[in-house]
């Protein structure tokens, strides 16, 4: 039996999310290296994530208010969600953004954002060695030239063999977001709006307090205000699609659509910095297109088999939820309540999203 009208179109929605996350992500790095020097490290990663913790905490109680989104209608977290919750906030909301802000003061914002394609690649590898993702030749080939970028970016700006320590913080930061990814995954079943917003304002209340702890000041209020804004819309609303991009396409796919973020970045950075970056800086952008190139004109199908399985998510009636419902039901999609999924075999083009964790 063959489907693909569904399971296309929730890949195509997923890569979309994945490519918003980018772009607004992407953006976000030559904004904040502008940042740099004026505020300091510790206290600008706190901002940028109270920024978006506050500002995803107004959107959930508009949507509230508004009546768009009923309890019923969102799964929220749950008990056992919290465990990888609070591990990615450690991870990707504490100490990830603090090492981005101490290397964005020794690179240059353009390589800085190329650098961060490295999430991307250490992402995926914790996603198929730790986690159990599959993958195949034409994307390991992908990655390694994604990582053989990151090394040719990463050398010593004074030409000697060494590698330079803001280089080394921001791949720091990619491992940190890499391990942030990967357990973000499993809760992304989950409301996103909730997840970002509690992570941007734990991560923010725990790295501003860190930083006015040791001293630091907090910058002039619009200089405050202008930084909670960048952290809104690169933190803040770049998570949100990131996490809904997880659900339809798994952790190592989305990492590597989500490696276009960097290109943006750098593009901002040689229109509004004015940096010019050398010939190393091109092979690179080269080597690393062309990883990318490969990741997004994968196509992965083959007979596959589901196995019996419960859960809660947001999800409409297509050919993985043919199921009963245990209440009365006013014919509603999509909708949310726990639900049963019973042995399935059947091709069709897909990614390892939240039904197809299945080994090859």
């Amino acid at each position: 039996m063959k489907f693909n009208r569904f399971t296309d179109a929730g890949i195509h929605t997923g890569v979309a999310y994945a490519l918003f996350a980018a772009v607004l992500f992407g953006a976000s790095t030559p904004f904040a290296k502008s940042l740099v020097g004026r505020i300091e490290p510790v206290v600008l990663a706190g901002i940028l994530y109270l920024g978006s913790g506050l500002g995803l905490a107004v959107v959930y109680a508009v949507r509230a208010i508004a009546g768009r989104h009923r309890q019923r209608d969102v799964a929220g977290l749950t008990v056992g969600d919290l465990p990888w919750l609070a591990g990615a906030i450690a991870a990707g909301g504490v100490a990830g953004p603090v090492l981005l802000m101490l290397g964005l003061t020794k690179t240059a914002a353009a390589s800085a954002s190329l650098l961060l394609n490295m999430e991307g690649v250490l992402t995926s590898m914790l996603a198929w060695f730790v986690f159990r993702e599959n993958f195949d030749r034409r994307i390991f080939i992908g990655m390694v030239l994604i990582v053989v970028g990151g090394a040719l970016l990463s050398l010593d700006g004074s030409g000697a063999l060494g590698v330079s320590w803001g280089a080394l913080a921001i791949i720091g930061a990619s491992l940190c977001w890499a391990i942030d990814n990967n357990l973000t995954r499993k809760v992304s079943a989950s409301d996103a709006v909730q997840i970002a917003g509690l992570k941007g304002l734990i991560a923010g209340t725990v790295n501003l307090s860190i930083g006015l702890a040791f001293g630091m000041s907090l910058p002039a209020p619009l200089t405050t205000l202008g930084a909670g804004l960048i952290g809104f819309c690169g933190y803040g609303l770049s998570l949100v699609m990131f996490v809904l991009a997880l659900r339809h396409l798994g952790t190592a796919r989305t990492g590597a659509y989500f490696s276009a973020a960097p290109f943006v970045g750098a593009s901002i950075s040689m229109v509004f910095l004015a940096e010019r970056p050398g010939p190393l800086f091109w092979f690179a952008v080269a080597l690393m297109g062309t990883g990318i190139w490969l990741h997004l004109t994968e196509s992965h199908e083959h007979e596959h088999t589901h196995d019996l399985m419960e859960h809660t998510h947001e999800h409409s009636h297509d050919e993985h939820h043919q199921h009963e419902h245990d209440v009365e039901w006013d014919g509603r999609e999509p909708h949310v309540h726990p639900h049963m999924h019973v042995p399935l075999t059947h091709s069709h083009k897909h990614y390892p999203d939240i039904h197809h964790r299945h080994d090859h």
